[in-house]
């Protein structure tokens, strides 16, 4: 996973609430097995209207949404975050956000910022014509005009994205802690393995 430190550029200022994932990636595209294309299929029925906000040039390739509240309810389907992703949007701001999409997002190295309805109505405002920041470090999200708000992430949360770590990448990073322990295992109770040749067998 890409660590993510800042995300700064124009944002798609849109706002729409109760925005849920079939919505953000239709069922019929959830047929894939790699994450790859999804984001030719994001927001397929808001795309089928003329002049919706993802198809205006001005805001092609930005990598902020801001969205409006309950962002990513409905169903779980991680393939939401994995279609964000793939049309390069590494970070939604909204007054809210769904728990499991919330947490989907951020395993997929997505930054969901919280935000007070009027923070967001402004920022929307300034994406139609200026980029915004995203600032892990010093957690707040600035414009142009010295607009500056505040925002919380879990800590761990917030590391793991700076560091860019996944759930893998976090028990990689635990290697040589997890290899002492098995060894020191192996020592003190070797009945839990079997040896087999020169390999040894967990039972």
């Amino acid at each position: 996973m890409e660590a993510v430190t800042h995300v700064e550029g124009r944002a798609y200022p849109w706002g729409a609430e109760n925005i849920d994932t079939d919505i953000i990636i239709p069922a019929h595209w959830l047929k894939t097995i790699t994450r790859e294309g999804l984001g030719k299929g994001a927001f397929e029925s808001v795309r089928a209207k003329p002049g919706n906000v993802f198809d205006d040039p001005r805001y092609a390739g930005a990598p902020i949404l801001i969205a409006g509240d309950n962002f990513g309810c409905g169903s779980s389907r991680e393939h939401a975050a994995w279609a964000l992703g793939d049309m390069g949007v590494k970070a939604v701001i909204a007054p809210g956000f769904s728990d499991i999409f919330s947490g989907n997002a951020f395993k997929n190295g997505i930054v969901t910022v919280v935000l007070p309805q009027e923070a967001v109505d402004r920022l929307i405002e300034v994406a139609k014509t200026d980029e915004i920041t995203i600032d892990l470090e010093t957690m707040t999200v600035t414009t142009p005009f010295q607009d500056r708000f505040t925002f919380t992430l879990d800590p761990f949360r917030r590391e793991c994205l700076m560091q860019g770590l996944d759930e893998i990448g976090i028990t990689l990073a635990k290697d040589t802690a997890i290899s002492n322990y098995e060894n020191a295992v192996g020592q003190s109770r070797p009945w839990i393995k079997r040896e087999s040749g020169n390999e040894g067998i967990a039972i």
